[in-house]
């Protein structure tokens, strides 16, 4: 028997009936029927290599195990050939297995013969499960949820060769990392950087050359900014710090030998270096990539032997004009930036001339992709549509490697979008429309046509809004104007209604209902932040529901984080019902008039009743927050000389976005506006430190003491510029200030 191996893939089609699978191929069909299982009996054996290693006998084991699932017929395994029986060879066991390409995954059938094999023993094991799913119709939908036909008859015709466009496919999820079976179902990677030194595998610079460590002693190794030099990134054209850097990368791969791949980029900030010499070079080459490319270049050359990857990220994003990499350079482009609203092609052409500028110069490209809002994992993030254009625009443009940053842990849809994204990867052809409804009716049952009109709804919503920008560092308040309205909301949420009344009865179904409703669960619970009449805090009754169903369905989900800062999910909580309980109480300053002295620069239209509107701000500085770069200056006008005992302020805290505490707040008061006294300043009890929170809310309150004013003055002291430690040392800091409460 020959396999027919050449075509880069055969499509097929599965035909069920109630008692036989045949699958059969959607063109001409040359190859003849295999019959694996006829009235729930086999005569076939499953023959594996005499020294065939685990990958191969798992891939057996399964193959077994899976069909006794479907029919009830248990196909033994040997190493031998029963010449009684119809064989099932499995990887080298094959006879025509040197015949494979690099790469291939390959089935054919013959009357007597059925060859299974990949290129090698760990693809052997995923092309069973291709068997099993595309030929068999198994379903594996997520780590604990499967569904399996079951039939007494199966037969098989099958001429199936597929060397995926995409060769090193990562979904950057829990639910492949912790669940090395479920990965290999699904055809992708069990670790975010497979073959890289664990240690290195980006934003490495901090690694070679640590500021504790050298910038003390050797300022000039680091990068000049604004005339001074800072611990932000590496001096690129110093000879020091390439020896330093060769010293660590030789160290490193001596003591993992058996990684092929490092990194050697920029750390996670934009602060490079502008040298005379570093300047010149980024100069000629149009790009900062210019000098990061030379530096990579002259690594690589040192290591022949090995993969030096580097990132084309942010500043380094646009490639250079004239120096090309090194063979052995993996260039990791990045597509931060980019608006998810819409497909990349038509909403972030930079990235996409940058992509085509990379592949002119014959860069080897690896894609670094991001999937969700790193901001709110929990939120809902319209954009499953995109997924499949913009692996194609990869594909396209000669990238094998991807990289899809997903949440990692636990977050919207998360089972459906790991699902999703490992479907594109290896099938980047594949239709959206046919995989939302295929996932939808296997894993929400009588539930998902009210779950695939939630999803089709959001993202009609969010096109309807065509200059609306889905940010992966965004907030759904950004959308409470458009596609997360009042309105839209009561849709959404009436659709829910509904998925859990017609799954009521069956705890399965319903508990998986309840975690999709997890991102609008969080989106209206933000929602009432704004104390609307349509959604107001005092509606306690129905927010105490709401945070039920969304505590258990994220217990059940195992979250506990719910942002890329890493907040607890169990902070969220007790905020928000510190925020409800606050609600109730009295404000004197609710809806006074504020006086800014110095206008504020983002957020909440920078209108300063911001400040006084009975809106609380969350942990995301989108939503009711005042941002300054300056000192905040606020002057709020009681109407009339009034008693009161305290006054406070929230700050919010988010240092990887430059946004810390005041150092300091000064409450004054007046009663005729003019001549002030203090009231007392309030020190920030939780100084920026490098292990302070990365995300945090401080209130910061006078003590109790019975006085009257009409004129209440808030100043929080701006700190101006981080510590020269920090990764935006040299620019300038931000406050976020939020409802002024006088009791």
């Amino acid at each position: 028997m020959n396999f027919l191996f050449r075509s880069k893939i055969s499509f097929l089609v599965v035909l069920f009936s109630c008692m036989t699978i045949t699958c059969v191929n959607a063109q001409k069909v040359t190859a003849p029927s295999f019959t694996m299982v006829q009235n729930g009996g086999s005569n076939a054996v499953i023959v594996t290599a005499v020294n065939a290693g685990k990958d191969e006998l798992l891939a057996a084991n399964e193959l077994s195990e899976y069909v006794f699932k479907i029919s009830g017929a248990r196909i033994p395994i040997s190493t031998q050939k029963n010449t009684k029986s119809s064989v099932i060879y499995i990887g080298s066991a094959c006879p025509n297995y040197a015949s494979l390409a690099k790469n291939e995954y390959a089935i054919a059938s013959s009357k007597n013969e059925l060859q299974i094999t990949g290129a090698t023993p760990y693809q052997t094991l995923e092309t069973v499960y291709v068997l099993l799913e595309e030929f068999l119709g198994c379903q594996f939908l997520s780590p604990t949820v499967e569904k399996i036909p079951t039939t007494k008859n199966i037969s098989i015709a099958a001429s199936y060769a597929y060397t995926p466009a995409v060769l090193t496919r990562t979904v950057h999820s829990k639910l492949f990392y912790d669940n090395p079976s479920f990965a290999a179902k699904r055809r992708v990677t069990t670790e975010g950087f497979p073959k890289f030194v664990p240690e290195a595998r980006v934003h490495t610079f901090n690694k070679f050359l640590p500021e504790k460590n050298f910038f003390e002693h050797h300022p000039t190794f680091y990068a000049l900014v604004k005339n001074k030099r800072q611990p932000t990134q590496l001096c690129l054209s110093n000879d020091t710090v390439y020896q330093i850097i060769k010293d660590s990368v030789a160290a490193f791969f001596s003591r993992r030998p058996t990684a092929t791949v490092l990194s050697v980029s920029q750390d996670d900030n934009t602060q490079y270096c502008t040298c005379d010499k570093c300047a010149a070079i980024d100069a000629f080459e149009g790009s900062p990539s210019g000098t990061m490319i030379t530096l990579v270049n002259r690594i690589a050359k040192d290591f022949p032997n090995k993969t030096i990857a580097t990132l084309a990220y942010q500043y380094t994003r646009k490639a250079p004009l004239h120096i090309k990499p090194e063979k052995n350079v993996l260039v990791t482009l990045c597509s931060i930036e980019c608006d998810r609203s819409a497909p990349i092609a038509e909403k972030c052409k930079d990235f996409e001339s940058d992509l085509k500028a990379w592949g002119a110069i014959g860069a080897t490209i690896q894609i670094w992709d991001y999937t969700t809002q790193f901001t709110n994992f929990l939120a809902p993030f319209p954009n499953l549509e995109t997924l499949q254009p913009n692996i194609n625009l990869f594909v396209d443009n000669n990238a094998n490697w991807i990289f899809e940053q997903h949440s990692h842990n636990p977050s919207e849809f998360f089972e459906l979008r790991s699902w999703l994204l490992s479907k594109f990867l290896w099938n980047p052809k594949a239709n959206y429309n046919v995989l939302l409804n295929e996932f939808a009716k296997n894993y929400y049952g009588i539930a998902s046509p009210y779950i695939v009109k939630y999803l089709n709804d959001l993202h009609t919503a969010i096109k309807e809004t065509p200059k609306f920008y889905l940010f992966l560092y965004g907030d759904p308040a950004q959308g409470f104007e458009s596609w997360l309205s009042e309105q839209k909301l009561k849709q959404y949420n009436a659709l829910f209604d509904t998925a859990s009344q017609v799954t009521a009865g069956n705890a399965p179904l319903q508990a998986r209902v309840n975690e999709a409703r997890i991102g609008l669960d969080f989106a209206t619970l933000e929602f009432y932040r704004l104390n609307k009449s349509g959604f107001p805090l005092s509606d306690v009754q129905n927010i105490n529901k709401r945070i039920d169903r969304f505590t258990s369905a994220t217990t059940a989900q195992g979250i506990k984080i719910i942002n890329e800062m890493g907040l607890p999910l169990t902070d969220y909580l007790q905020g928000y019902q510190k925020l409800v309980a606050n609600s109730k109480e009295v404000n004197l300053a609710k809806n006074a008039k504020v006086n800014l002295a110095i206008k504020p620069v983002k957020y909440a239209k920078e209108d300063p009743q911001a400040l006084t509107d009975g809106a609380f701000g969350g942990w995301s500085f989108y939503a009711n927050w005042l941002g300054f770069l300056d000192d905040m200056k606020a002057t709020i006008d009681l109407g009339a000389v009034t008693n009161f005992s305290e006054v406070s302020v929230s700050f919010l805290q988010v240092t990887n976005h430059v946004v810390f505490f005041p150092t300091a707040v000064i409450f004054e008061a007046s009663e005729d506006g003019i001549n002030y006294s203090p009231i007392q300043t309030v020190d920030n009890v939780f100084p920026l430190a490098k292990t302070s929170k990365v995300n945090d809310i401080q209130v910061f309150a006078t003590a109790s003491k019975s006085q009257k004013a009409r004129f209440i003055r808030v100043t929080g002291k701006n700190m101006k510029s981080p510590p020269y430690w920090h990764h935006a040392a040299g620019t300038g800091a931000w406050i976020f200030a939020d409802e002024i409460v006088v009791k």
